[in-house]
């Protein structure tokens, strides 16, 4: 590898590594945001029936607060005419918002056992909710039931919602109650273990006394008579504020509010119960109480210090910083420790950073999956859009130049030049030189060496003997690259039309006759033929053949209508060599060079136009690795090719008609939507996991669908066979990823302003005569 080529290379891996964090950054942002949005697998389940010999009767006939001071499983009622008001499975922005103001109003305290994706996701009204001294508990990050989880989903539910908490309102808590539970006599052998595995970390379990049962929105007066408890004994009352439409809850809980203070009752938070209850056992205990209270503790404040000490000294404890001690009320809006409910700690250290660090990325994901919806919906309809104006363009494209009485002037007959440039086409130069001794039309065949080092110069000669041909010259000349070679034998060309192809390139023996029949009409500067894959019979070439077939023909039915083609492909295209000469020859300056000098006709005012009759067989990229090469190639100089000709927006005239048609057609169907339609395939992977499985594939297999009809009305168009269709699946999903990877490759080099040398493929010339290949 010389120097320049190792220079080159060193320069291409950032930007391919760059090309693939930015496929890696898209997919983990929309995995957070499918993560955050449902639990994979959506475990809604409840088990019913199940034993309970394992749990105590103590703990199945105690209170709602479950705790385990000093090891023990120990069970707190509430008091008489005490109202633990909770609420589980928020925070919402429609609902939660409006409970805190009732709460506000009523000057009551809450305890909201919070989900930790629903906190990331609107850290705000967590923040509120803590500075205006609610209490918070965890309710998992993804509404799991845990009695099904392993201990290390249990450990990462916990601390996922931790994290969260840290970053939404600088806290963390002790306080747990687990989904789809319900009163502490409802525990079972399976979530028995669950408890008391969390109790070894610290956290307490909180049940209910009084179920409103307002998510099955009964209306506001049976929800505010199931809240009720009985004959003035004291409750943990659950409400929800976010699960589901709220509407009765917000209206109930004002009343229930109002009803309650009536009667006598008064409203706390689950520490408030708690520090009443080992308040009355000092009175009791007298100073022996005092003793033992001190060596517990207030069990939701520093549930873990007779266990496990401070948070963080011992994996699995309840992270956070020194605890914080508060009245179980109102609280205040100082500082953190101020405000702190006893069941939150404040968040330190890496907690902290790494819980600001997940609602960042939340953020991220709240903003881009949304954007890259709407993106989608708009790629969507373009991409639809774009398969219904090629058909019905095509349509009229192939009856308008298929009709008996069309003609496009008389009959061209005068000799043709026709230039193959070639670098190091041992391979194939024989095989395109036989295919055109069997041309239909009278030709000459100039063959530009363009400094090739495998004897090509002497294989073409030999070839051309061999075959009797007396109109061949071979021209060698100095490295120098394709436009180039193109260049000299435009020069060198000694008719007025010269035809163009690729050194890998055989055409059908009409072929010439057929592609330069359009210059009849005196407006005709150039002409696009009909480029096949002559290599099909492999996965990557019927992957090619089908594109070649639906995405370059079809195009060029509808761009020829609208006047506005904005390639003659390199395998097969003639020109009118004054108006090549006019437009200053085969251009350097971008690495398609065929985009820039056909847009360098439509900019001087020549029509160009597509002969689909005139048919080369071309040897397609036989590897990964060389298709990456030649498409990051085409994309890269198709866009450099754009910018060149930006002027043409303005123009009058053709080439303002390129610039005003053409252009924007070229950007949307060959660069944006190109770039954008996987995110069919992720959008769908992403339904497929987290929304609806069945609806996403049947969306994924409607847009397949449509497609399939599409090629098979180009195949049908092109007289190809359908079998090569069953590859177009597994195009889809793998042949279209590669395609936007090389795009964004594409895109980032020419936002870092990297330049790309031409580069030669490797030939196997397996393509041989148009007879000699089976189609």
């Amino acid at each position: 590898m010389s120097r320049a080529a190792g220079r080159a290379a060193a320069l291409q891996k950032p930007r391919v590594i760059l090309a693939l964090l930015l496929l890696l950054a898209l997919t983990s942002v929309m995995l957070l945001d499918g993560y955050l949005r449902a639990e994979v697998g959506g475990d809604q389940r409840v088990r019913t029936g199940a034993s309970a010999d394992k749990v105590p009767e103590k703990i199945l006939d105690g209170g709602p607060i479950l705790t385990f001071q000093g090891g023990r499983a120990t069970t707190v009622s509430v008091p008489d005419k005490t109202i633990a008001l909770t609420f589980d499975d928020g925070p919402n922005p429609t609902w939660t918002p409006q409970v805190l103001e009732i709460l506000r109003k009523y000057d009551v305290p809450g305890t909201f056992f919070l989900v930790g994706s629903m906190v990331s996701r609107y850290p705000g009204i967590v923040r509120d909710m803590v500075e205006e001294g609610n209490e918070v508990g965890i309710h998992t990050f993804t509404h799991v039931d845990l009695s099904y989880q392993s201990d290390a989903r249990v450990d990462r539910e916990m601390e996922q919602t931790q994290l969260a908490l840290a970053g939404a309102a600088g806290i963390t808590t002790t306080l747990f109650r687990a989904p789809y539970s319900s009163e502490a006599d409802a525990i079972d052998n399976y979530s028995w273990p669950v408890y008391e595995k969390l109790g070894e970390d610290g956290y307490t379990s909180v049940f209910v006394d009084t179920d409103s049962d307002d998510w099955k929105k009964p209306g506001v007066s049976k929800i505010i008579k199931w809240a009720t408890p009985e004959d003035g004994k004291g409750a943990s009352v659950l409400f929800h504020d976010a699960g589901g439409e709220r509407s009765q809850t917000i209206k109930a809980l004002p009343a229930y509010i109002k009803k309650m203070k009536a009667a006598g009752y008064t409203f706390t938070t689950i520490s408030g119960v708690m520090q009443e209850q080992n308040a009355a056992a000092r009175q009791a205990s007298g100073t022996a109480g005092q003793q033992a209270a001190g060596t517990a503790g207030t069990a939701a404040g520093t549930a873990t210090a007779g266990a496990q000490g401070t948070a963080g000294e011992q994996p699995g404890s309840v992270p956070g910083g020194e605890s914080g001690i508060g009245d179980g009320g109102n609280g205040g809006t100082g500082g953190t420790a101020d405000r702190l409910q006893a069941a939150h700690r404040e968040a330190t250290g890496v907690t902290l950073y790494e819980g600001k660090a997940l609602i960042a990325a939340v953020t991220l994901a709240e903003w881009t999956v949304p954007a890259l919806s709407v993106g989608l919906m708009i790629v969507g309809v373009a991409v639809m859009g774009r398969f219904g104006m090629m058909l019905i363009l095509a349509r009229r494209h192939y009856r308008k130049r298929n009709k008996r009485r069309f003609s496009w002037g008389p009959t061209v007959t005068r000799p043709v030049s026709v230039i193959v440039p070639a670098y190091n086409e041992k391979e194939c130069i024989a095989n395109t030189l036989e295919s055109l001794a069997k041309s239909t039309h009278p030709i000459e065949i100039i063959v530009v060496d363009d400094g090739s080092d495998d004897n090509t110069s002497e294989i073409s000669r030999e070839a051309a003997r061999a075959l009797g041909m007396t109109n061949v010259r071979v021209i060698r000349q100095e490295n120098a690259g394709k436009p180039a070679a193109l260049n000299n034998g435009v020069r060198s060309a000694s008719y007025d039309i010269v035809v163009m192809m690729d050194g890998d390139t055989v055409f059908e023996p009409d072929a010439v006759h057929q592609l330069v029949q359009p210059f009849a009409d005196p407006d005709v500067g150039a002409v696009a033929g009909n480029a096949k894959v002559g290599n099909r019979d492999t996965i990557i070439g019927a992957w090619q053949h089908i594109e070649y077939v639906m995405g370059f023909n079809l195009d060029r039915r509808m761009y020829d209508l609208l006047r506005c083609m904005p390639t003659i492909p390199g395998a097969i295209g003639a020109f009118r060599r004054d108006a090549v000469l006019e437009v200053g020859g085969m251009s350097e300056d971008t690495l398609a060079e065929d985009t820039d000098i056909t847009i360098a006709m439509h900019r001087a005012g020549w029509q160009v136009v597509y002969q689909e009759h005139a048919k080369a067989w071309t040897e397609a990229p036989g590897s990964l690795k060389q298709l990456w090469s030649q498409r990051y190639r085409w994309s890269y100089g198709t866009m450099q090719a754009l910018w060149k000709h930006r002027k043409s927006l303005t123009d009058k005239g053709p080439s303002g008609r390129f610039g005003r048609v053409g252009m924007p057609l070229v950007v949307l169907f060959q660069i944006v939507t190109p770039v954008f339609a996987p995110l069919i395939d992720v959008f769908t992977v992403y339904s497929m996991i987290f929304v609806d499985f069945q609806a996403a594939l049947l969306a994924w297999l409607a847009v397949l669908g449509v497609q399939l009809g599409c090629a098979a009305y180009a195949f049908r168009l092109d007289r190809e066979k359908y079998r090569y269709l069953l590859m177009m699946p597994l195009q889809q999903l793998a042949y279209r990823q590669m395609m936007y990877l090389v795009l964004i490759h594409s895109c980032i080099t020419a936002l870092t302003g990297g330049r790309l040398r031409w580069q030669k493929l490797k030939r196997t010339g397996e393509v041989g005569t148009p007879a000699g290949v089976s189609r």
